[in-house]
């Protein structure tokens, strides 16, 4: 049985705008993470098989790890290839832009897309959706993630069934976005697992080509931020690490090697809330979770100039390293006072 998160007019809408387009753009986010790459990958294979001529476009690259997902390097880089991509959104026909919910999150790729005439369509699961800029506006946010929306959203297409090529990017996007089915799963998320797994999706081939994909110097890295960078506040239940540039030459670190880091604090009995602060050029980047009802996407929002999911929200600092560890400290005391007095 079909989940019920469109309506038959979005649906008519959407295979209305498909069916009129020849060349599609599909873009993700900035730093891409298992469910963005999952989702631009089904995209584009399903896309193939209505007889488009879909090209991908992300920020900048993708985690090593999930290079398994485009074999042949067909994904265009903006940072790596600039011309060729603003190319790509100036003639197409249509733009699919998945899973994010603010046109800022694609970074420099905005101000072409902005430009571009060409019709625009939005599917995504983070909440407040940017909606003046998309001719069409799929959100969902109750929803494991944006893979799974997708999911449903091609199982609404009666004509075609979903082939195996098409399930194993949308079986990753859903296995990364929940942790290996940790959190943010509803009874919809295991319908799609079964389905997708009956479809002749190998989950353990899977599992271990992204969980098992990682370098050695990024599991050594995972070992020294535990025992060394790893702050643990259990009067707040919080936790927080901190990497800075300097820890990151060290262990050579990659695009995408600090993937799951944030969570480990959630591990430690009694901690609720866990950060992970990311020392960038000229910024900190910012991850936040939690495992109760408290909301970090208020948090993140208030303090950390982001935003995202109730319990999965990002964001960015823009003052010195040194300084993040009291500034987190001094944001979470003010957060867990408002929570407490019912107003997080």
């Amino acid at each position: 049985m079909m989940k019920d998160f469109f309506s038959k007019e979005q649906i008519d809408r959407f295979y209305e705008l498909i069916s009129a387009a020849n060349e599609v753009v599909i873009l993700s986010h900035t730093n891409p993470d298992g469910d963005a790459v999952g989702s631009v990958v089904a995209m584009k294979r399903f896309l193939v098989l209505e007889g488009k001529k879909p090209t991908v476009i992300i920020p900048n690259r993708h985690p090593d790890y999930l290079s398994f997902l485009d074999p042949e390097g067909e994904i265009i880089v903006y940072k790596e290839n600039k011309k060729m991509a603003e190319s790509y959104v100036r003639s197409c026909d249509l733009i699919l832009a998945l899973d994010f919910n603010q046109l800022s999150r694609i970074d420099d790729v905005e101000r072409v897309v902005r430009k571009s005439l060409s019709p625009k369509v939005l599917i995504d699961h983070h909440p407040s959706p940017e909606r003046e800029p998309f001719d069409l506006v799929l959100s969902e946010t109750e929803i494991s993630s944006n893979c799974e929306l997708l999911y449903w959203l091609f199982s609404s297409c009666k004509e075609r069934a979903i082939p195996v090529d098409v399930a194993e990017p949308l079986y990753v996007g859903m296995m990364t976005d929940t942790n290996n089915f940790a959190n943010s799963v509803l009874a919809s998320t295991f319908r799609m697992a079964s389905d997708l797994i009956g479809k002749g999706v190998d989950k353990e081939k899977l599992q271990h080509l992204v969980f098992g994909g990682f370098s050695e110097s990024r599991m050594r890295l995972m070992g020294y931020l535990l025992s060394e960078k790893m702050t643990v506040l259990p009067e707040m239940e919080a936790g927080f690490i901190m990497l800075s540039k300097e820890d990151q030459e060290k262990f050579s670190f990659a695009e995408g090697d600090s993937e799951g880091f944030v969570n480990i604090p959630l591990s430690i009995k009694g901690i609720n809330i866990s950060a992970l602060f990311t020392e960038s050029e000229g910024v900190v980047r910012v991850s936040l979770r939690s495992a109760n009802d408290f909301s970090v996407n208020k948090m993140a929002r208030r303090f950390f100039n982001g935003g995202g999911h109730e319990r999965a929200s990002g964001g960015k600092l823009f003052i010195p390293f040194g300084k993040v560890a009291d500034y987190f400290v001094e944001s979470l005391t003010k957060s867990i006072e408002e929570y407490r007095n019912g107003k997080n």
